[in-house]
């Protein structure tokens, strides 16, 4: 999987409240938490990830609160993949669950810029900031995550297995 855009970049320690305030978390529908996603951090998100695909963030993304809606809100937003130092674990795991691609690699986040044009391949590990011609290696996912983020997440994944249609 190959991802290819410009870059929205946040500092470390964005947490769960500023991804989708909790006023918001009265509903599931993943187009409404898009809709106020990072409002209270960045006032023009929406309007940047009409075209910007990447989130680029330091240390301990979605720390905070253990909330599903944090990621659900990320990618129902339209963004493909989130570049940081760190993640926090809960996240992590919420967000591989959900089918959203997030990849680790403190060099990347330190040296990519907001609006800088990123090509991430997924497959391999390699992110290379097309602005400025650095290339960065982080861990590739293993194929079987691989195949829950193809599926867009645990739920179509696990179909997948059980109608036969995944080895």
């Amino acid at each position: 999987m190959k991802v290819t855009s410009t870059v929205i970049k946040y500092g470390d320690h964005v947490d769960t409240d500023v991804i989708i305030p909790a006023r918001y978390l009265n509903t599931a529908d993943p187009a409404e938490l898009a809709s106020h996603c990072m409002e209270d951090l960045d006032s023009d998100f929406k309007a940047k990830s009409r075209t910007s695909k990447i989130v680029v963030a330091g240390r301990n993304f979605g720390c905070g609160s253990s909330r599903e809606h944090a990621p659900i809100a990320i990618k129902a937003s339209g963004i493909e993949l989130v570049i940081a130092d760190s993640f926090a674990r809960i996240f992590y795991r919420n967000a591989i669950d959900i089918g959203l691609p997030i990849v680790e690699c403190p060099e990347a986040a330190l040296a990519i810029q907001n609006g800088d044009c990123v090509e991430a391949d997924l497959d391999q590990g390699i992110i290379t900031d097309k602005t400025t011609g650095q290339t960065f290696t982080a861990a590739p996912f293993p194929p079987f995550i691989q195949e829950i983020i193809a599926s867009g997440g645990i739920a179509g994944f696990v179909r997948a297995k059980v109608s036969g249609k995944k080895d």
